[in-house]
């Protein structure tokens, strides 16, 4: 059997040099349901001990990278305790597998990038992105606390000051003012980035092995180092899911309107 068979919502590809290529291809711009909230968790242990991969890319299909939670899993996470619970172990085993995986990660993000699939573009070891692409952190807009991931890295890309403006306002960040700030590590032209990509994963898959991801490993440190801010972080965005801010920021985003905090 296929190792990657049970993360059947996303595509994978592994070819010859080993390079595997991880796609988000959904309904609603990738958007992530519940099912493939937990995949894109738990799929990264998984990766990191199977010696056939050297380097892994993240794309998505269509139009962009990915919209971020569908309306299904927002919409479970505010109602069922339960499924809250659930969501917050998988939004803190995201971020840990990604950093604790062993194989060096390429993102590769062209049009919108939000959520859970933001998660993985950002904390990628080398992130690509199309001039056009637009990355948000939208979770201050839906009324939660921006907890699933950007405390513990967006200072570090771009300082404290450009990390407050964009997290509380949630303002659009292009890719090319993305590579300005420091926030991904190359900007392309939109149609070149899927291409920028593989050369960048063709490099890697060529070098040598254990020296690229024990420097991968040295320098996640960091974000080791800064877990207890992310731990606060996540803790205080999941307790706002259970609070009336984001009802009402569910509320206005389905109705296309602006939100009544």
């Amino acid at each position: 059997m296929n190792a990657y068979s049970q993360f059947d919502g996303l595509g994978t590809e592994l070819d010859e040099s080993g390079v595997l290529t991880i796609t988000f291809d959904a309904p609603g711009l990738n958007a992530v349901t519940p099912e493939v909230h937990g995949q894109i968790a738990d799929i990264w242990p998984v990766i990191d001990r199977d010696p056939d991969v050297r380097v892994v890319v993240v794309q998505g299909a269509g139009k962009g990278f990915s919209s971020g939670g569908s309306f299904e899993l927002l919409k479970g996470m505010i109602d069922d305790y339960d499924m809250r619970a659930r969501t917050m172990r998988e939004a803190r085993d995201l971020v840990y597998n990604v950093i604790n995986c062993s194989k060096p990660i390429i993102s590769a993000i062209h049009g919108p990038a939000v959520g859970a699939g933001l998660v993985v573009a950002m904390l990628a070891d080398i992130s690509i992105a199309g001039r056009k692409a637009k990355i948000i952190d939208g979770h201050t807009r839906l009324g939660v606390a921006a907890g699933d991931h950007a405390a513990i890295c967006w200072p570090l890309f771009a300082g404290m000051a450009k990390a407050k403006y964009y997290l509380l306002t949630c303002e659009p960040l292009s890719g090319e003012e993305a590579e300005r700030i420091g926030m991904v590590s190359l900007c392309v032209e939109d149609d070149q980035v899927h291409q920028r990509a593989r050369e960048v994963a063709a490099t890697l898959a060529a070098g040598a092995p254990t020296a690229i991801q024990w420097t991968k490993y040295s320098l996640n440190n960091w974000y080791r180092h800064a877990g207890p801010i992310f731990d606060a972080s996540l803790g205080m965005e999941f307790f706002g899911f259970g609070g009336p801010e984001v009802r009402e920021g569910l509320a206005a985003h389905l109705e296309k309107r602006q939100p009544k905090f």
